[in-house]
């Protein structure tokens, strides 16, 4: 029998994530209403500010922090309306009976003895009060259209990381499937033993390889999976060496990610050299305080002045760094004239942990 699990629903809250700032706000706000009110009026400046600080608190309190508690998060146009001037004239009267308590003076003598004054204020905190609350509502508009646009970029970002991912993949594949079907035809036992290698391989990465992200370990472990699958074909030529410091291990980053450098290292530098070669992988913190990946070789390398072109892989690779980082993901190639060529990564460090 199958229990259904009911999960408690959440209340959220449409409360200001500012809302220290906008306390002090609301605090030179008012003080800047009781030195305009301060100019005619015949007490001293404190029972204005008193009375000016009382007035806009109660008002901003019932607007901006109780409407939340009383619409929800998705405030409409036709509650404010309704809900501003109320909220005026419960701050103006419970802000004038506060006032009251501190400084001993009489709000309704004072309505009594000058009701067109009294009217006046009334007015003149109308006013500010509807000019403020479309100050904080534009505000709020402005910084939900902000996250909107975040998450909008967040997931064209993500949906183009998986779109190079896809295509990443079957090239991988198709390298891999084109490598074995070459060495059937020279060594069918060694390619019987690449064969198991590749299952087994397959096997143990392809629910790793469909996460957008995962631990520089897990990207170390599929790295020598790899290694030891194309070593099957090549024998003693391939030699390798991964160096991923402890410190670096749950590192976050873009799954298959170094997967096409090391293929390029051993279609471009170990394959066409006739003793093959050494491949080292090492990670690092750079001086910067990026991450800094070294893809290295011992092959054929690069010869002449141009400037080494970046293939299929490579070419992703870039991509993926620019989709994920921007300006702060670069990929390098240093050629050592025919002896030694070396990729560098840099990008920067998500400590977060990350589970394969």
């Amino acid at each position: 029998m199958k229990f259904m699990q009911l999960s408690t629903p959440k209340i959220t809250l449409a409360w200001p994530r500012n809302l220290h700032i906008r306390f002090l706000q609301v605090l030179a706000f008012n003080t800047l209403i009781a030195c305009g009110v301060a100019l005619g009026s015949p007490h001293p400046f404190y029972i204005d500010l008193v009375y000016s600080q009382s007035i806009g608190l109660l008002i901003w309190i019932w607007i901006d922090m109780l409407g939340p508690l009383v619409a929800g998060p998705d405030r409409s146009r036709r509650f404010m309306l309704c809900w501003v001037p109320l909220g005026i004239v419960v701050g103006y009267i419970g802000g004038n009976f506060l006032g009251d308590q501190f400084t001993g003076f009489s709000f309704v003598d004072f309505w009594r003895a000058r009701p067109n004054i009294a009217v006046g204020f009334l007015s003149l905190t109308f006013a500010a009060g509807v000019a403020a609350s479309y100050y904080f509502a534009s505000e709020d508009r402005f910084a939900k259209s902000a996250l909107a646009q975040e998450a909008l970029q967040r997931q064209a970002t993500q949906a183009q990381l998986a779109l190079l991912q896809s295509q990443l993949e079957p090239h991988m594949m198709f390298n891999t499937l084109a490598n074995l079907r070459a060495l059937i035809g020279t060594d069918p036992e060694r390619a019987t033993a690449m064969l198991d290698r590749l299952n087994d391989y397959l096997r143990a990465t392809l629910g790793a390889s469909r996460a957008s992200v995962q631990p520089l370990s897990a990207e170390f472990a599929r790295l020598r999976d790899y290694l030891e699958l194309m070593a099957v074909r090549m024998g003693p030529r391939l030699s390798y060496t991964l160096d991923l410091p402890s410190s670096l291990a749950q590192v976050g980053i873009p799954s298959l990610l170094l997967q096409p450098l090391v293929e390029n290292s051993i279609k471009h530098g170990l394959e066409p050299k006739v003793q093959g070669g050494r491949i080292e992988v090492r990670a690092e913190l750079a001086s910067d305080g990026r991450l800094q990946i070294m893809v290295s070789d011992t092959g054929v390398g690069y010869t002449g002045h141009a400037e080494p072109t970046l293939g299929f892989g490579l070419a992703h690779v870039r991509e993926r760094l620019h989709s994920a980082y921007g300006a702060l993901g670069t990929i390098e190639i240093v050629a050592n004239n025919g002896y030694m060529t070396m990729t560098l990564l840099k990008f920067p460090v998500n400590m977060e942990k990350t589970h394969a």
